[in-house]
């Protein structure tokens, strides 16, 4: 099984080879970043642009670091440092870009579905680091590198997302790939966060205990106050109060549950400090596969790779 597709914009419609292809490729780059030297020449003479009209830390860091640990160039644009500040539109910024001759492009943007019209209209490959509340599929992609590497398998396992699913384009992502991994979900939030017209996508729960009771994964959601636009929680504290993943919570969970979290984190709101710091957390674990996962897709697209897993072992 090979990746053959142009870009990477979402997860949905993805078959289960497929993903399991990508997690395959992304394991085999995970030893560079525990060498002394962490670089290889795989993508020497390469330019990746990241084009960030949202804050970011943990998806564009990574995303530089893994363009540089495969000796690409990187360059980063901002929103509020490119000339769409200045009235040009998405269009006439993109292709300016693209005449520039990029091997890839990285994109954020607040709405959903832009990375979709950027590929339409450039002649290079293009990521999706999160467009909206849509999709984030290199998000979901680590996710499950890092269930994968901690459980050895994905397939059976029972996985409760908990949070502000309604906004999450990470919980969108993660649906798609887990179920068609083979795994459960579950969907636990208040339900102004977490409509009954979602219940296509996991079981519903509106309450916590329930909701994570006997699972293999916890995963948490922080809360999307930027694109609620509307009051849908009374206070952080009441949802702190029902929803906020705790010790005593995680208890309910299977034994050897693991806690996993996007980032960034709001300590005391979705997860204990406790917790988050805990033995079940695998929440800085997820960070560096997210290194891995973004070279791998690097390396498909701006490369055009196509040797096996263990060809790039041995690089």
């Amino acid at each position: 099984m090979t990746f053959n597709g142009n870009h990477l914009l979402g997860l949905e419609g993805m078959s289960r080879d497929e993903i399991e292809y990508l997690l395959d490729s992304a394991d085999s780059f995970r030893e560079i970043s525990e060498r002394e030297i962490k670089k290889v020449p795989t993508l020497r003479g390469k330019t990746v642009v990241g084009l960030f009209f949202e804050s970011s830390t943990r998806t564009r860091t990574s995303f530089e670091i893994a363009a540089k640990r495969l000796s690409a160039d990187f360059v980063s644009i901002s929103g509020s440092t490119s000339s769409v500040s200045k009235g040009e539109t998405l269009l006439d910024t993109a292709r300016n870009v693209a005449a520039m001759r990029p091997d890839c492009l990285v994109m954020r943007h607040p709405r959903s579905g832009a990375p979709h019209f950027l590929a339409r209209h450039v002649g290079c490959p293009v990521v999706n680091a999160g467009d909206g509340s849509h999709e984030h599929p290199t998000q979901a992609l680590l996710d499950l590198l890092t269930i994968r590497g901690v459980r050895g398998r994905i397939a059976g396992l029972e996985v409760a997302i908990v949070g502000d699913v309604l906004h999450s384009r990470v919980t969108r992502s993660n649906v798609h790939a887990l179920r068609t991994m083979g795994a459960r979900v579950r969907l636990v939030g208040p339900p102004t966060l977490l409509p009954s017209a979602l219940a296509e996508w996991g079981d519903i729960h509106h309450d916590l205990a329930s909701g994570v009771r006997g699972v293999d994964v916890v995963m948490m959601l922080r809360l999307q106050r930027e694109r609620q636009g509307a009051n849908f929680l009374p206070t952080l504290d009441e949802y702190s109060r029902y929803f906020c993943l705790t010790r005593e919570m995680l208890e309910l969970a299977k034994p050897n549950a693991i806690v996993l979290h996007p980032g960034p984190i709001n300590r005391g709101v979705e997860i204990s400090s406790e917790v988050a710091d805990g033995q079940a957390s695998m929440i800085l674990e997820q960070v560096a596969n997210g290194v891995a996962v973004r070279m791998a897709i690097l390396y498909l697209l701006a490369g055009r790779g196509r040797a096996s897993v263990e060809q790039r072992q041995a690089v």
